[in-house]
């Protein structure tokens, strides 16, 4: 066999491209195909395993398994690289705009001058909402998490939107992918507006995507909003950075949803909801009160004692990635954004951010932390960012959710789209107890 990849529009794998497995309980033998993808780890493909061997493979997380085939996003964790349809993420988030990235991962290319411009005024004219949705909202509690709000309002948009729910229908797939794509701004700060109780604020259609949504959040009745354009670029670079992530845990399920026909909002609140755990979407949340934990700055060495003590339960958040083992390249990208958005706002002496850069000076420089490459990650420097431009720490998430919609939508309409994808049906390794027979209760003591 050969490491070389084949070419995109070369077969998927080659007759001699093979693996033989032995079952030392028989002394069988099995040959199974390997398939070659464009760039990656090569791929044993065992969907005929069961029915040739009748035994099934163990791998609790799916972290060695391969759900399906896909052309948008790629990772290589030990390398740091992570390509959008074979842009780096680093030239998309430097030179590009949302927009564009967005128009990218739909549609497998960058669009052209007038693309754009036609694909931004789709977005615009689907920014608003139903307005029933304003009284959907007045059935929250007013403390509710956002989350919750958007997992709820996501959902009923297919009680509203009833004319793109055929998901065979090419037409009503876009229709349904661009309302998604341009309405989660206007769903996510409606929610923030609605828990602190001010009233909600219509789109605007003179504003771009990022500048809609901080007028959206931000803005007040009482007094005219003016969208600061260096605030407005970090927050279009953070939905870059967010917007798409390979087959992670969210992604996975608005899959899974889709596999069994549910509509596109149906799958992207599972989505949604998925992204609510705090050990997917809730990270950059788990900085900022790992921050708070520490408190002052005279503590950090406290604290970094206990990160270094593996007996101690204590763990810095943001440091690290379970993927990239090497480098976070979207860190990188928003470490400048960080400074960039901290030296227009004055901010110089904030103790939670005084925190963050003094663990950040440490990280980049302690050799417990360069030795291991538990680099700050882009969770770390995002909660940064969005603490300083005013969005309290319950809006993490949700600004996590906006950004992926696209991912997800484009992930969902490639599955769609798919002629091999099949329900998905995930089998287990069963160590309950075997057949039993059932003991009258007047028999049981």
């Amino acid at each position: 066999m050969t490491d070389t990849p084949t070419q995109a529009d070369a077969p998927a794998t080659a007759p001699e491209d093979t693996v033989t497995l032995t079952d030392n309980a028989t002394g069988r033998t099995y040959t199974l195909p390997v398939l070659h993808g464009t760039t990656g780890p090569r791929v044993i493909d065992i969907r005929k395993l069961y029915a040739e061997t009748g035994m099934f493979t163990y791998d609790p997380g799916f972290t060695s398994t391969g759900s399906c085939e896909s052309k948008i996003t790629y990772i290589d964790g030990d390398k740091g690289i992570l390509l959008h349809r074979g842009f780096p993420i680093e030239e998309l988030a430097e030179h590009g705009d949302f927009m564009e990235v967005a128009y990218l991962l739909l549609n497998g290319e960058l669009p052209s001058r007038n693309e754009k411009y036609d694909f931004e005024q789709i977005m615009t004219r689907h920014s608003m909402v139903h307005e029933q949705l304003t009284f959907f909202y007045r059935g929250f509690r007013r403390d509710a998490h956002p989350m919750a709000i958007l997992c709820g309002i996501t959902g009923a948009l297919s009680a509203f939107y009833g004319d793109s729910l055929d998901i065979n229908d090419p037409q009503q797939r876009m229709i349904a992918s661009h309302r998604l794509i341009s309405k989660m701004p206007t769903i996510a700060a409606m929610a923030y507006k609605y828990s602190c109780g001010q009233p909600f604020v219509y789109p605007r259609n003179d504003l771009r995507y990022a500048e809609n949504f901080l007028h959206m959040m931000f803005a007040v009745p009482t007094e005219p909003y003016r969208v600061n354009q260096v605030l407005a670029r970090a927050m279009d670079r953070i939905f870059i950075l967010h917007a798409d992530h390979e087959q992670n845990a969210s992604t996975s399920s608005v899959r899974l949803s889709g596999s069994t026909g549910a509509n596109p909002f149906a799958c992207i609140a599972a989505g949604i909801a998925s992204l609510w755990g705090p050990a997917h979407g809730g990270a950059n949340e788990a900085v900022l009160q790992m921050l708070e934990q520490i408190g002052r700055k005279e503590r950090i060495p406290e604290f970094i004692k206990r990160a270094k003590d593996k007996n101690d339960p204590f763990r810095l958040m943001g440091f690290g990635h379970r993927v990239y083992k090497n480098h976070d390249p979207r860190a990188q990208v928003l470490r400048r954004t960080c400074h960039e958005v901290l030296g227009e706002l004055g901010i110089r002496h904030e103790p939670l951010l005084d925190i963050a850069i003094e663990l950040e000076r440490i990280a980049l420089e302690d050799e417990f932390f360069v030795d291991r490459k538990l680099y700050p990650n882009v969770d770390f420097y995002s909660g940064i960012i969005l603490r300083a431009m005013g969005f309290p720490t319950s809006m993490f998430t949700v600004l996590f959710a906006l950004a992926r919609t696209v991912g997800w939508i484009s992930q969902w309409k490639e599955m769609i789209e798919d002629r091999d994808q099949r329900i998905g049906r995930p089998r287990q390794l069963y160590t309950g107890p075997t057949s039993r027979h059932y003991v009258p209760l007047s028999m049981r003591g």
